[in-house]
């Protein structure tokens, strides 16, 4: 029997011996049914005790490792290794499918855990960062994906949205840790394993065998010793004894356990052996076994008893076993000395023989017990041969004469088809035959058990697959009556039992085990039982061979261009010409997609007729024969679905990443844009019955089949569908969540789960064979589907079994369309039937013939019986689309009106306009030549077949001949009346690329071939009467002049052009231009012509307008003639406008924290890696010696000294106005405002000045934005700098987190906004690309993201009445933007016609009634937009920059904010009426030169002004008043840092030339003093009547504090001075430069200051500087990492140890000694401690460092890496800190954020 069809058996999955114990931990569990479900391979096991039954679930394609329990205990959801693993949640009762949740893991799924209430789902993966995710399970939806862990995260549990190892938070869409806080309760160690209770106590199991329990994240008890602990590490897990379950209950069972589940009075306990154990908690002693298998190594011998139902197995385990294959349990077990590879039983059976991998084998004696009669041991050898009788047989007559009394080789004649047939890679290990049944077993490497006919003798027989096994099943038998195969698996160690079904019994059989089809569904193939499928029509085989992959697709443009730009960037840059004023309007299309597409033309709800064709969506209005078109798609369309209601239409198109469109008819505007997991290009969609959700297919190589929620843009569901091509997909009208596709061998019904899809073949059986279907519908009921084959049968599907076929068409059904009471269906042959609602009966049929067609036809009908491909009813008539790009109009009576028709397929290159008729005509690959009229009628005139397809043609200059190059080298002059042949001639062999009649009289005819020759014909004589040679490549286009005495010749060499005669060329008249090449059109190629090509051209009659094709599918027009200008670089720059501002925030680098380096040039030796110096005069442990004195002078603090414990920030002076825009807003109705400086969001009151704070950020913030929605009050958006930025949306009042979104931008986020609803968010990043995303950020889910604009983005704002549109403006750009389902589309700005008008730098956005919207620009100007079209120009709105624009609907007054001086008529904030004509101006009265403002906000009659000098001013709109809220310093760093000896005041002085009084109680500025020189640092004298200031030219000031005067000053240095001190006498100030010196003046002397001494031998720039309390000696840290000690005043350095020690500092600010060798941490390699104090207590510490933290210390603390409390806020490098007078209050000081942050000392109490 040949094997050409699988075998009609089958086999059924009946029980399987094992458990996976090893390398898996809580994998078992029970349900709520009693029952105890766990897993083994492959496959899901639910066990009944009580039934002695088991259930699979075969959902999975490779080992199970991790299993969860839903909290009803009904679900269960399990993970699988492999390259791209998944989730599967299924239900324990019927074993089917609920969800998959996949495309995120890799590697495997390790853990698994769902929260309380069942509703997510917690999986972590086995990558190499353990990466942690949380599901919406229903849906199938990635709710949040966070990196877990660089080393093996053992166990993970969901305790109310919190994840315990590291303990995690959801919020938004972003997952957050926080380690565990040990303490000094536990050691931290590897933790194992954990159980989770209420009130936020946790368990977890330790390596050492404690218990840990956990009290939110702090450990608050250890168990100690609950279990002993073995010397041996397996796994690194100690092999724990007894198993703590509840109450401490132990159960000393001496094996490792691995998994237990308590319920009731049971206790399930799993172990690394493979057993399952049940434990009654009475009878803790008398443990039940469930379950065993075999455990380590490889299980490979397998045999069968040859009487009874017993089976027999051996393992590396070195056990064999005895197996009931009746009783299905385990019936006897012997261990042996040697791992077992092979087994055999004797005929009685009362003999094993056993063969060990170390070469042995042993006979057992098995009918009384265990006993081993004999054993030897023998050496093998490698090869396999046949012997009788002692002698080897080669003779292959005598090997067919045998009569084997069984069959297990893989080789031989009889089973060359089990394998493949045209590869060698899947190694078969294991064969038995089944000679009564005539079938095969087979067991391979993949961990497939194959069913084959026996004997198969051809390589590639047909079978049926069984899947469960992992890799390697190594062997498999018969049963000794041949009920059961048995199947073992290698690695899982499981033996797995399948019961044989014969053919006679299969259709009893069928409904038995419905999981046997789900596990078919996740192979590629599934069962393999297709007979050998005769040939394809040659229509369908034609259309298999289409590929749709182009090289270069449109939507590569944008990287090309920029790639070719950088290449290009050395060269002079080019401008373009102006645009020209014409322009051209798609009028009419002829033609439809037939030829390679199906069912793709519908009626709409208002009788149109919709189709497509190339990449146009038409819809034809058949009544006027006119034509509406969607142009949205940017290739050619595949697919066509219309909704159910007839309105809106979905269409998918080829492409990288091909889109699907879902669009209005009425308006022809999209909905929704679908993309991101297709292909190539998508050849199917089809909407639900309900119209929400739809499906499509990729043409990917896996036909991949995806199920949309099209109007949120979100893939609900994602599946492979097939490897052979898929034609069709279509949606059950009566169950969304199930489809059918057909396609090549291929039938399939699906059902969702989840984010997955589960697949069920078509059931052929006996009623027929596997054919190619071409289409399909559903019938009157969810279970019945009708499908038309490749052989013009129509199949009946009952569910997934096929119960009926009927005869339809001669040739394949291509088209089928369901009625309410009936069906019609159209074939190849050309004809339509109507059927009624069974199949049954044919009712009437219609033939496609040019003799039905009807007077009003729009053309000629190419032939009869066209190829049907799509089929149509509706308003009383049957709409077909035919092969031949035809659409026909079929009356129910029988008259057929031809519509719309085309060419077919194959390229259409001839094209030619008749001289003066409204005609043209048209010559195709497809061998036919059409006239068709331009006028109104749109119809074909005329056709004519041609013998070979044409490439040109030209009509004469009188219109009455049309000459036709054709591709064989001929050419033919036809009447261009009747098409009919005047002369032909076949002079040359490659193609005719172009002809021409001459200009005049037509006298001349010059055909181009790709011969690269020319050849003149004489048209009156008929002959050839020249021929132009010389071309060294082949013709492109050819031109005669006006004088006939020339032709041009464009040439194309192996992609160079080349011109010849250039310079005579260009002075030559020409009758007509269709070249491509040319000084007079070299403007035509695009800088990305290396790879495309401008493949033809044509010059309008009056020589002013050059249209152009290429071959990407662009028509352009272009000035005449397209000259390239050449321009220098600058005069660009000048023409679009600088601002010293806008270019400083263009290119400006944030600083990421975590990447900090350090901001002083610093060299040397870190000092906690400095090798301690040894001390010559150490003391002896005990001495008698006085005790050494204080390190510092207390003072200003009462009797008893009390540690800080925590600080808590009170107070922040500044605001980031300097490159941020917007971000000062109202709230609560103006009495609070909001903004941000540093990585802080700060809540001012307006009346008190008080402050609060949102500090949850971890880096700067960049932007904010307020909700304005009535729904969401209070609630703000802030966005941030970093690698992988956040964006955080929180409650402004209560400062609580709703939200953080992990964004996909990288680098930063500098603009956000939110909707009108206020449900979406809007966010731009700072990467290259400046990404737009759109957020719904409620769930943390995003929408759509796209790539914004290739320069800078400023602000990006949606307009305040839609949730849809948005505009965002930047660097030469503004762009308008439409959020369409999950795709965002954007329209750039034209400039229409508006006289100069130039596109410039936009700054700022706002927004009018009637979709007005409002750019601020570079220049001052404010322009006006309409839609996306430039209306007007309000020039000069200011003078400077305008930064900032605000405006809301209610009123629709316009507050703009500008870059100008202040002067009597303007000011730099203005408002204006609703269309901008009419202006008030308001100044600031800030006291500076400029006023620039960055932020403007509107309410109850007040402007809130943010400037960028870190002002915010409240300014009144009726009398002008200015109220100053906020001060700030405008540049940093803020070095210098003061605070006075005895009230809460302090001083800065920062790079800005400032100096500043600060009061913390009034909690506002006091003074200001402007330098004229940055500063460096500040100190107040001891009294605090002066004030030091040192700037950076080397110059120092000394100010009376009363009246703010020079008291003195004095430049003696150079460079800038770092650290200034008054000696605590009074007498002594010390100024500390960067020349590596520090300089002492005697103040007694008076206001001249002159220097009488100075410090020698500094080895570097100073850093700080100390007085001793007595004022004798000053300590000085240097930029080596180096402290040194100098007398005062002589300035000699002090080496001396000892008398080091000695000294009380009156003050402590080094950050060097070894008193403070606590503050160096361990990250210190690139980042430094930048500032300390000490406070006046003398008892803490805090320090500043390049990482923007402040810490708290004990002082002194000398021990290296001393524990401390950390604040955070500060942006990368907090410059200066100091304590207050009382130790109130800590002030720090910000260096890229220019803030000053006070913090309240919080002191322990006594």
């Amino acid at each position: 029997m040949a094997a050409r069809s699988a075998p009609s058996c089958h086999l059924r999955l009946e029980w399987v011996y094992g458990y996976r114990g090893h390398q898996c931990r809580n994998n078992l569990y029970y349900t709520a049914a009693k029952e105890i479900v766990y897993f083994v391979a492959g496959v899901g096991v639910v066990y009944s005790p009580r039934e002695h039954r088991q259930k699979f679930y075969r959902g999975h394609s490779d080992d199970i490792i991790s299993l969860a329990l839903h909290p009803e205990r009904v679900l269960v959801a399990t993970g699988q290794v492999g390259k791209e693993p998944y989730i599967c949640v299924w239900d324990s009762y019927t074993v089917q499918t609920i969800s998959i949740l996949k495309d995120v893991h890799t590697h495997g799924v390790a853990c698994l855990a769902f929260d309380l209430d069942g509703q997510r789902l917690v999986s972590v993966g086995l990558d190499s960062k353990n990466a942690v995710c949380v599901w919406d399970w229903k849906r199938g939806k990635m709710l949040s994906m966070a990196p877990g862990h660089t080393d093996r995260n053992a166990k993970y549990n969901y305790l109310a949205n919190k994840l315990v190892n590291k303990f995690w938070s959801l919020c938004g869409n972003a997952l957050t840790p926080k380690r565990g806080v040990f303490g000094k309760t536990g050691d931290l160690q590897t933790i194992l394993c954990l159980a989770c209770a209420r009130d936020e106590l946790t368990y977890s199991g330790a390596l050492n065998g404690d218990i840990y329990v956990w009290k939110g994240i702090n450990l608050i008890r250890t168990i100690q010793g609950a279990h002993t602990v073995s010397t041996k590490i397996n796994f690194n897990l100690g092999r724990l004894a007894p198993a703590l379950v509840f109450n401490t209950i132990y159960f000393l069972l001496g094996l490792s356990v691995r998994s237990v589940c308590w319920r009731g009075d049971h206790i399930l306990v799993g172990t690394q052996d493979s057993e399952i154990f049940e434990i009654v908690v009475q009878e803790r002693n008398k443990p039940f076994l469930i379950m065993q298998g075999h455990c380590e190594g490889e299980l490979w011998a397998l045999a069968i008893h040859p009487t009874k139902p017993l089976a027999v197995t051996g393992s590396d385990d070195r056990s064999v076993r005895i197996w009931s294959l009746v009783d299905h349990a385990l019936i006897a077990r012997c261990n042996m000395e040697e791992p077992i590879r092979c087994a055999a039983v004797n005929a009685d059976g009362v003999h094993l023989a056993l063969g060990m991998k170390d070469g042995s084998f042993t006979v057992l004696r098995v009918r009384y017990g265990w006993s081993q009669i004999h054993e030897l041991k023998l050496s093998y050898c490698r090869g396999s041969h046949l012997f009788l009788g002692g002698k080897e047989v080669t003779s292959t007559e005598e090997i067919k004469g045998v009569h084997w009394a069984s069959w297990t080789c893989v080789s031989g004649l009889e089973v060359n088809g089990i394998w493949p047939k045209y590869s060698d890679i899947n190694d078969i290990n294991s064969v038995d035959g089944n000679y009564i049944g005539q079938v095969l077993v087979t067991a391979d490497d993949y961990g497939i058990v194959k069913l084959f006919r026996y004997p198969c003798l051809r390589k590639g027989a047909k079978f049926r697959k069984y899947i469960g096994h992992s890799a390697h099943v190594t062997n498999v038998r018969w049963s000794h009556d041949y009920q059961w195969v048995i199947s073992i698996g290698g690695a899982d160690h499981s033996v797995f039992q399948w019961k044989f079904i014969p053919e006679r019994k299969l259709k009893d059989a069928l409904h038995i085990a419905p999981q046997e089809s789900l596990a078919d569904s996740n192979s590629d193939e599934s069962d393999s039982d297709l007979s050998d499928v005769p040939e394809l029509d040659s229509e369908i085989e034609q259309e298999t061979q289409l590929t749709y992959r182009r090289q270069v697709y449109k939507e590569d443009l944008p990287q090309l261009k920029e790639q070719c730009k950088e290449k290009q960037k050395s060269a002079t840059s080019k401008r373009r010409e102006r645009l020209p004023g014409n322009s051209i309007r798609l009028h009419f299309v002829h033609g439809y997609r037939g030829y390679d597409c199906r069912s793709n033309l519908f009626y709409t709800q208002i009788g149109e007729i919709v189709y497509h064709v190339a990449a146009v969506g038409v819809i034809y209005n058949r009544q006027q024969n006119t034509q509406r078109f969607y142009l949205g798609h940017d290739d050619d369309i595949l697919c066509l679905a219309i909704h159910p209601l007839k309105d809106y239409v979905a269409t998918g198109q080829v492409g990288r990443d091909p889109s699907i469109h879902i669009w209005d008819t009425e308006t022809i505007k999209p909905l929704s844009i679908l993309k991101g997991c297709h292909q190539y290009g998508v050849c199917a969609v089809d909407f639900s019955a309900d119209g929400k959700r739809l499906a499509s297919v990729g043409i990917d190589d896996s036909h991949t089949i995806v199920l949309w929620d099209w109007k949120k843009g979100e893939k609900l569901s994602i599946a492979r569908g097939s490897k052979d091509k898929i034609f069709v997909v279509k949606m059950n009208p009566y169950v969304p969540d199930k489809l059918i596709t057909a396609g090549i061998k291929h039938m399939k019904f699906w059902r969702r789960a989840g984010g997955g899809l589960i697949g069920r073949k078509g059931y052929v059986g006996t009623l027929g064979k596997n054919d190619t279907m071409m289409c399909a519908v559903y019938g009157w009921t969810e279970e019945m589907a009708f499908s038309g084959t490749s052989t013009g049968d129509v199949c009946i599907w009952r569910d997934v079994f096929l119960v009926k076929t009927v005869k339809a068409h001669d040739g394949p059904v291509f088209s089928m369309h369901a009625l309410e009471k009936g069906f019609v269906t159209g074939g190849k042959d050309g004809v339509v039937a109507l059927w009624d609602d069974s199949f049954e009966r044919c009712l009437k049929t219609y033939a496609i013939k040019r003799a039905a067609l009807a007077p009003g036809s729009k053309g000629l009908l190419l032939e009869d019986n066209p190829s049907i491909r799509a089929i149509s009813l509706g308003h009383g008539h049957i709409l077909v689309g035919t092969k031949n790009g035809e659409i026909l109009e079929v009356d129910k009576s029988g008259p057929i009106t031809l519509l719309v028709q085309g060419h077919m397929e194959g390229e259409v290159w001839g094209l030619a306009t008749h001289p003066y008729l409204p005609i043209c005509a048209t010559v195709s690959d497809d061998k036919t030549l059409r006239i068709w009229d331009l006028s109104p009628s749109h119809c074909m005139l005329a056709v004519r077949k041609l013998k070979k397809g044409g490439r040109c043609c030209c009509f004469s200059p009188d219109g009455k001949a049309l000459a036709v190059g054709l591709n064989d080298g001929s050419f033919l002059m036809a009447n261009a009346d009747t098409l009919e042949d005047l002369v032909s001639f076949h002079h040359r062999k490659d193609i005719i690329s172009d002809i021409r009649f001459s200009p005049g009289s037509g006298k001349y005819l010059a055909v181009a071939s790709h011969d690269s020759f020319i050849d003149i014909y004489n048209v009156m004589s008929s002959k050839r009467v020249g021929v132009c040679k010389g071309a060294t490549s082949y013709i492109t286009h050819i031109d005669w002049d006006i004088r006939v005495g020339k032709r041009r010749l464009d040439l194309e060499l192996k992609g160079n052009k080349l011109i010849i005669n250039s310079y005579p060329v260009e002075k030559i008249a020409w009758a007509s231009w269709t070249s491509v090449l040319g000084l007079c059109c070299e403007g035509i190629w695009p800088v990305i012509g290396e790879v495309t090509d401008v493949t033809a051209s044509c010059l309008t009659s009056d020589k002013m307008v050059l249209a152009t094709g290429d071959d990407l599918g662009f028509v352009k027009l272009f000035r005449y003639p397209t000259k390239v200008l050449i321009t220098s670089r600058i005069t660009y720059i000048l023409m679009i406008g600088y601002d010293s501002d806008v270019t400083r925030e263009n290119e400006i680098s944030y600083t990421i924290r975590a990447l900090s380096t350090n901001i002083r040039p610093m060299f040397g030796i870190k000092p906690h890696l400095q090798q301690k110096e040894p001390s010559i005069d150490e003391r002896p442990p005990v001495s008698r010696a006085p005790p050494q004195p204080e390190k510092l002078q207390t003072n200003n603090v009462g009797k008893k000294k009390r540690p800080i414990e925590d600080l808590v920030l009170e107070l922040v002076f500044g605001y980031r106005g300097r490159d941020c825009r917007n971000n000062v807003h109202y709230l609560n109705d103006g009495d609070d405002i909001i903004y941000h400086t540093a990585s802080i969001g700060i809540l001012h009151n307006v009346a008190t000045g008080s402050q609060s704070f949102y500090q949850e950020h971890n880096d700067d913030i960049l932007c904010l934005t307020v909700n304005q929605h009535p729904k969401f009050i209070n609630i703000v958006a802030t966005g941030q700098v970093a690698t992988a930025p956040s964006i955080h949306i929180w409650d402004a009042v209560n400062k609580q987190t709703l939200s953080i979104l992990r964004c996909y931008h990288s680098k930063g986020v500098c603009s956000v906004s939110f909707s009108a609803t206020g449900k979406l968010l809007l966010s731009v990043g700072l990467d290259p690309e400046h990404t737009i995303t759109i957020w719904r950020w409620q769930e943390g889910a995003k929408i759509a993201s796209r790539a914004g604009h290739n320069q800078r983005i400023f602000v990006a704002e949606f307009r305040p009445d839609s949730d849809t549109q948005f505009v965002s403006v930047g660097v030469k750009h503004v762009k308008f933007w439409t959020l369409v389902g999950r795709a965002l589309l954007s329209k750039k700005g034209l400039l229409s016609t508006l006289q100069d008008a130039r596109m410039q730098t936009m700054l700022a956005v706002a927004f009018g009634a009637n979709n007005l919207t409002f750019t601020g620009t570079i220049s001052g100007d404010v322009c006006v937009w309409k839609d996306h079209i430039l209306c007007r120009i309000v020039a000069r709105a200011h003078n400077g920059p305008v930064f900032a624009m605000y405006t809301t609907l209610r009123d629709g007054l316009i507050v703009t904010g500008g870059k100008e001086r202040p002067s009597k008529e303007g000011g730099a904030v203005k408002l204006w009426d609703q269309e901008l004509r009419r202006c008030r101006a308001f100044r600031l009265e800030t006291g500076q030169v400029t006023d620039c403002v960055r932020s403007v906000c509107r309410g109850k009659g007040k402007i809130l002004v943010g400037t960028r000098n870190a002002e915010i001013i409240e300014v009144g709109e009726k009398n002008a008043a200015c109220n100053i809220l906020v001060n700030g310093h405008v540049d940093g760093p803020i070095w210098g840092l003061a605070t006075h000896p005895s009230r809460d005041f302090f001083l800065s002085a920062a790079e800005d030339g400032t100096v500043r009084l600060w009061d913390i109680a009034d909690k506002k500025m006091l003074n200001k003093v402007n330098l004229g020189h940055a500063a460096r640092t500040v100190c107040y004298s001891p009294e605090g009547d002066m004030v030091a200031i040192g700037m950076t030219n080397g110059e120092f000031i000394i100010l009376l504090v009363s009246s703010l005067k020079i008291w003195g000053k004095k430049r003696d240095r150079r460079c800038a001075i770092h650290d200034i001190r008054f000696s605590p006498d009074s007498r002594y100030l010390a100024v500390g430069s960067s020349e590596n010196s520090v300089d002492f003046y005697d103040l007694t002397l008076g206001p001249t200051l002159n220097r009488i001494s100075y410090c020698k031998d500094i080895p570097s720039f100073v850093i700080q500087m100390d007085f001793s309390a007595d004022s004798r000696h000053l300590q000085v840290s240097s930029g080596c990492y180096k402290r040194h000690v100098y007398e005062v005043p002589s300035g000699k350095h002090l080496m001396d140890h000892a008398a080091i020690d000695r000294i009380t500092w009156a003050t402590w600010t080094s950050i060097l000694g070894e008193e403070v060798m606590g503050i160096w941490s361990r990250h210190a390699e690139k980042a430094d401690v930048n500032c300390a104090c000490v406070s006046h207590s003398g008892i803490s510490l805090v320090t500043g460092d390049d990482f923007g933290m402040v810490k708290l210390f004990d002082f002194p603390c000398p021990e290296k890496f001393a524990k401390h409390k950390r604040f955070l806020g500060h942006s990368p490098h907090v410059t200066n800190i100091r304590f207050t007078s009382g130790d109130r209050h800590v002030i720090s000081a910000g260096g890229d954020d220019c803030s000053l942050f006070v913090w309240k000392c919080v002191h322990m109490p006594h």
